[in-house]
């Protein structure tokens, strides 16, 4: 039984239509998760959905009993001046629920409960909408892009508190992980059409494939049907009987349809397939020494050092609140530590993509605001233009040409990470980069980042993109100490959960020390370290010790090779300069595979030390 219904649903903006003709059933148990490029046209479905605005055409149907609750992508609160406020809303003082709604705001990290809403920042205020969201008593929770501004553990409270939600719901995320372990439905926004496919994220790549490749299938039979159509056109057929004009008629809309289907594919079909957009990077890079930071007496970042390598891929986690942007801010400059020291090389250009950030707005247009940046930008396979950067990034001709102030946030926020590529960095700093970002978009980027010859740093609290960019994390923990931990998210989640249990178990032995006897404690506390210190590699670092060998042996021998063209070109000075600077490259690349070896072999050593 459909609880609500929106059918044939069109909505315009000025001149740009939206929205066409889209269709959209919610069944008793649907869990829906509504996905599409930023800019399609989602959170505006959403606000008709939750009935906060009328559609051009079509109708929306409910049923007669159905309640709803909805979460905009940024929230207003009326009337309300506190946090407790804004949550209860209307119930009773001093009831269960006020001392429910207290938990669930300690709970998303908001724990002065008589704070006045004007005095929060846009994350907070994002969390205490949230919560009125939630403790609400809607059958139907429409939430768009619930999960930003929520840390990893709050996320994973939000996904056991949506697992146990009985009523329906329909969500915009771009948390991949999110979609796959809440939603049983997901709905994809695409050039205006709506497609379903039954399941979360994984099996709608799978589905989305297959219907893509039937696509193409029925693109080539229509191409081979309009050149059949053509021949017979251009040999002068007389459009002057019924049956001739219908004919030629039927040939006009499968070409429009052709045409249509084209666009699709090769939009479906776009990536960032290309080298990388940066400059050269020397031996000496970044280098943190005892860095500290404290904020009115908390101490955020307690005598941290690291020295980046060249390849690094490098994210940070912790609680909302923790340090992590004044981290980010110290590397880039920006801060100035309380003690420490941060070194920067001389071939070092940083890029620095902020979490709050002023987003491209007023008259100037898309390619305007790319151009002043720079008119093209050069790789290792020649020069890319701004337009066709932009077309990458999902601008197509047309909306190049639209003013920045048009855009959506989603959109404003795509242009300002094309900014900052733009500026040709090797040395990317992003803090947050997910946020608001669809999922199209954070796919292209990943790809890019494959490619990106340069160091990665990135706060972030999207577990796929941390799984599938970074190689270490570092994890905030009290006191302002940071921890490194090798490979994912996972990997790290993994190992703190054996961390927990060893501590656990010390804890419980302790707790029951006069019923057991010394040994046995001992055992007790010898296992939970066992637990504790488990040590494994990543899939990329596993995939990395198995070729590095062959790695290393290739680079040696192209060094050999370049000392013999050095040798047997000692009167050329040209050719000696160009096989010296091509020389002094493998070098670094062969010093570099070798640092890397040497970490690998011995992380091999203790794992299988570990296993005997």
């Amino acid at each position: 039984m459909n609880r609500l219904n929106l059918e044939h649903i069109s909505k315009s903006f000025g001149t740009k239509e939206l929205i066409t003709d889209v269709s959209l059933g919610i069944s008793d148990g649907d869990r829906i998760g509504l996905i599409g490029v930023n800019g399609t046209g989602k959170s505006t479905l959403m606000k008709i959905a939750a009935g906060l605005m009328e559609p051009d055409g079509g109708q929306v149907v409910k049923a007669r009993d159905l309640t709803i609750s909805f979460l905009p992508q940024t929230p207003e609160f009326f009337g309300d001046k506190t946090v407790l406020d804004a949550v209860m809303h209307g119930r009773k003082p001093g009831s269960s629920e006020e001392a429910e709604a207290k938990s669930m705001l300690n709970q998303l990290g908001v724990t002065d409960h008589g704070a006045e809403l004007e005095t929060l920042s846009g994350g907070q205020r994002k969390r205490v909408a949230l919560a009125r969201t939630l403790l609400s008593s809607a059958e139907l929770l429409i939430l768009d892009e619930p999960t930003n501004h929520l840390d990893q553990q709050m996320i994973l409270w939000l996904e056991d508190y949506l697992k146990g939600f009985r009523g329906e719901l329909l969500l915009i995320t771009h948390d991949r992980y999110f979609l796959d372990r809440v939603t049983n439905r997901t709905v994809e926004l695409d050039h205006g059409t709506l497609y379903s496919y039954d399941g979360g994220y994984e099996l709608y790549l799978q589905r989305k494939a297959e219907r893509l490749e039937t696509e193409q299938s029925a693109a080539t039979k229509r191409e081979n049907i309009l050149r059949t159509e053509l021949k017979w056109i251009q040999r002068g057929a007389q459009a002057r009987t019924t049956k001739q004009q219908a004919r030629i008629g039927r040939f006009e809309d499968l070409r429009k349809e052709q045409q249509e289907a084209r666009h699709r594919i090769e939009e479906n079909s776009k990536s960032m397939s290309m080298s990388s957009v940066s400059t050269r990077l020397g031996k000496k890079t970044l280098e943190l020494e005892h860095i500290s930071k404290a904020y009115g007496g908390r101490t955020l970042i307690d005598d941290f050092s690291y020295i980046f390598l060249r390849d690094d891929r490098i994210g940070f986690i912790g609680q909302n609140g923790c340090g992590k942007s004044t981290l980010m801010n110290i590397i880039a400059g920006a801060i100035r530590p309380d003690s420490g020291t941060v070194t920067v090389g001389e071939t070092v250009k940083i890029g620095y993509f902020r979490q709050e950030s002023e987003l491209p707005d007023g008259d100037e247009t898309v390619l305007g605001f790319i151009k002043n940046i720079g008119e093209y930008v050069r790789t290792t396979d020649g020069l890319i233009t701004a337009s066709q950067m932009c077309e990458k990034f999902l601008f197509d001709t047309k909306m190049q040409w639209a003013k920045c102030a048009t855009l959506s946030g989603g959109e404003k926020r795509r242009l300002y990470l094309l900014s900052v590529l733009m500026s040709q960095p090797n040395v990317l700093i992003l803090d947050e980069p997910t946020n608001d970002l669809d999922i199209t978009t954070l796919e292209i980027f990943e790809d890019y980042l494959d490619h990106f010859l340069g160091i990665v740093i990135t706060v972030s609290h999207d577990r796929y993109f941390l799984d599938r960019i970074v190689n270490r994390i570092f994890a905030f923990g009290p006191g302002g100490r940071i921890r490194q931990y090798e490979g994912g998210y996972t990997d790290y989640y993994e190992k703190r959960k054996a961390e927990e249990a060893g501590a656990a178990a010390i804890e419980s032995t302790n707790d029951d020390a006069t019923a057991h006897s010394g040994r046995e404690k001992y055992e007790a506390e010898k296992a939970a370290s066992k637990a504790t210190k488990k040590l494994r590699m990543s899939y990329k670092e596993q995939r990395e010790y198995e070729t590095i060998d062959a790695d290393i042996e290739a680079l040696e021998n192209k060094v050999a090779d370049l000392d013999a063209q050095m040798a047997a070109a000692a009167t050329d000075y040209g050719k000696l300069a160009e096989l010296s600077a091509e020389k002094d490259k493998a070098q670094a690349e062969l010093d570099e595979k070798e640092e890397r070896w040497l970490y690998l072999s011995e992380l091999a050593e203790e794992i299988a030390a570990q296993e005997k």
